[in-house]
């Protein structure tokens, strides 16, 4: 597998564009990717009650079998908990995009982020609509155009391509991403669209798909808020014209681990671009009893306020750790435990068997202080392991998310 410069564009027939159509007040705020033919497609989406009205359209449309050719998305209003008028407008989206393509209006996934309880401006979109298909292209730019205008409070946009080989056929994955805040495990506040010519049965790429969030995007936290849009589209076109995987074979896994590498990239940059923050926070669960156990511990972890703020301070303050891991919800021996703190300025030893080691806390402030740091629990219960990543707490969250509809 080879890391590629790209993103949603990388992959033999798609094109993307990203445009300014008037929604806010300055930034672009409509983006497109499109495929020159009908991709097989595959989804998953919040898991919060309350859906926007994007994600409703886009479940159906992937629950119907349907081919997709087509994501038109929007930044700067989310279209939730606006009604039978915001279901209305969605499709009204899709349509607009659909007719200037040519493609039918069950071929287009749409997705939308920003502010809950506004409607769209309809006129604004359908005139962007028509500026989004002109602007077209399979350039690397135009991917980070789109990658751009998804974007509401991230800093940075978030794009992540490979390139591996199955049999002599080349095949790319590419995707774009967005997510700042209202970040929590079990999808969040993101949108992502992976594109990919692998030749893949729709069984497959949603098995692909279902599996690989469970240890990416599933295992990310901000701020402990499952959004109410959350949505991971994937478009598979098939141009790579390498033989269709239909079973779970060799084939299949070294797609999955392409999907898994760029979608662990795109989380991990999500993670780190959380509102406010300063700092990148792995927690590493090691040698768990199982990976349930595992998966919860590092979680719990990465979600609490006492260690994301610890964390700002540079302050190895463990027993905030050991705290979040014990309410966790599951069994293990406290007496047990190592506790390690990691970043490129060097590895330390914080807790051996619960209980404090005698460590510098002049080279716990200097590791702290970098702007990617791990935590490792060792659990010491077998073999078991999870990942997960978050930020640290600042300030500035508390700024961004007092001011957000202003």
């Amino acid at each position: 597998m080879k890391i590629i410069k790209g993103g949603v564009t990388a992959a033999k027939g798609f094109k993307a564009s990203g445009i300014y159509a008037g929604i806010k007040k300055k930034r672009k705020d409509m983006a497109l990717v499109y495929s020159i033919v009908p991709a097989v497609g595959a989804g998953v989406f919040t898991t919060n009650i309350v859906k926007a009205a994007p994600v409703k359209w886009d479940m159906n449309l992937l629950k119907q079998n349907k081919a997709i050719q087509a994501v038109v998305l929007n930044s700067g209003v989310a279209n939730a908990c606006t009604g039978e008028l915001g279901d209305i407008n969605n499709e009204k989206m899709a349509k607009a995009v659909a007719h200037v393509l040519s493609i039918p209006v069950s071929s287009v996934l749409t997705a939308s982020t920003g502010v809950i309880g506004k409607q769209l401006p309809i006129e604004v979109i359908e005139a962007g609509s028509k500026k989004l298909v002109n602007e077209l292209s399979d350039t690397k730019e135009s991917g980070l155009l789109a990658a751009e205008a998804i974007m509401t409070t991230d800093t940075i946009s978030k794009e992540c391509a490979v390139t591996f080989f199955l049999g002599e056929k080349k095949v790319t994955v590419g995707g774009m991403s967005k997510g700042s805040g209202m970040i929590h495990p079990n999808m969040a506040t993101m949108l992502g669209v992976v594109t990919t010519d692998v030749s893949i049965s729709k069984e497959m790429l949603q098995a692909v798909v279902s599996s690989g969030v469970i240890d990416t995007f599933n295992m990310i936290s901000v701020d402990r808020d499952t959004s109410t849009n959350d949505s991971l589209m994937v478009m598979a076109n098939g141009l790579a014209e390498n033989e269709i995987i239909t079973e779970k074979n060799e084939a299949y896994y070294l797609f999955y681990a392409a999907f898994h590498y760029v979608t662990e990239t795109l989380a991990k940059m999500m993670a780190g671009d959380g509102e406010g923050a300063t700092k990148l926070l792995e927690v590493s669960v090691l040698n768990a009893a199982t990976k349930e156990q595992a998966i919860t511990l590092s979680k719990s972890i990465i979600t609490s306020n006492l260690v994301k703020t610890a964390v700002f301070g540079n302050d190895a303050n463990w027993g905030r750790i050991l705290c979040a891991m014990g309410y966790a919800g599951v069994e293990f021996d406290p007496d047990k435990v190592d506790l390690f703190i990691e970043s490129s300025l060097g590895k330390l030893q914080l807790v051996e068997n619960g209980m404090a080691t005698d460590y510098s806390e002049e080279l716990a402030t200097k590791i702290l202080s970098h702007k990617e740091v791990t935590a490792i629990a060792d659990m010491k219960l077998g073999t078991a392991f999870a990942k997960a990543w978050g930020c640290d707490l600042t300030y500035d969250y508390v700024k961004i998310n007092a001011d957000y509809r202003s």
